[in-house]
């Protein structure tokens, strides 16, 4: 696997935790500078402390005024080389109680999140006639799932905008691509566990047994592994790997 290119400047949104976070980290140990953006300065500030990140912005995806002066801000440090769009949010019910708030936040965050930070980074990109937008998307934008109609909705959103931007790029040395993980063990799935686990009674046990029966594997996606299939794809050997939603969910897809 071909390296990344020497002083890469890497953002990370929702960097400090999870997926995020575990991406910034290899991504530092691979000797970019990286920066995590996030709505918790906290969890931020602990990437910086673990040496997972070298700078942080507070910000939320979903609010453009906000994301696009924190990038800017990173920016002046230094161009940036690298985006992955990980900020997500999460939220399960039928569909005939998905109201067009639930929907609405599902877009906002998971969907117009990613947008807003690829409109912030992309003008520089096109100017320096390089770069790599990596969103971080889901099997959920590959296929449906059941009680998951809104989060399924903004995720197949992302794949269609990466397929379309990569398109739109083609000739001017940026690529764009998602990665599509699987149930993942992060402490987002933790939540969704605990949800399953109130409102059907059922053990932690059967609750993880019931999420991981979708991947083929029988087991839980881990954040490494999505890491390693985003490192990949940021280095100087994946220049003609573009529009690609790339599945991390042993076999499911």
């Amino acid at each position: 696997m071909s390296g990344l290119p020497r002083s890469s400047h890497a953002l990370v949104t929702g960097g400090g935790r999870g997926i995020g976070r575990e991406i910034a980290s290899a991504l530092a140990r691979a000797g970019a500078t990286v920066t995590v953006v996030g709505r918790n300065r906290a969890t931020l500030d602990d990437a910086i402390a673990s040496g997972s990140a070298h700078f942080a912005g507070v910000a939320d995806v979903a609010d453009q005024a906000a994301i696009s002066a924190t990038i800017k801000e990173a920016a002046a440090r230094q161009p940036i080389d690298i985006l992955i769009a990980n900020a997500g949010v999460a939220e399960s019910a039928p569909f005939a109680k998905s109201d067009a708030a639930l929907f609405r936040r599902m877009i906002d965050v998971d969907f117009m999140g990613v947008v807003h930070a690829v409109q912030a980074v992309l003008p520089s990109m096109k100017d320096r006639r390089y770069g790599r937008i990596i969103a971080v998307a889901s099997t959920a934008g590959l296929r449906g799932y059941a009680y998951a109609s809104a989060y399924s909705a903004a995720k197949h959103a992302v794949v269609g905008l990466v397929r379309s931007l990569a398109l739109e790029l083609a000739s001017t040395g940026v690529t764009v691509n998602a990665v599509c993980p699987g149930f993942t063990d992060t402490d987002l799935l933790a939540g969704s566990i605990d949800n399953i686990v109130k409102k059907t009674g059922r053990s932690r046990e059967q609750a993880v047994a019931e999420l991981s029966r979708h991947n083929p594997q029988g087991r839980l996606i881990t954040p490494a592994e999505v890491a390693d299939t985003v490192l990949w794809l940021c280095g100087e050997g994946a220049g003609a790997i573009t529009g690609q939603a790339i599945a991390v969910a042993g076999g499911e897809i």
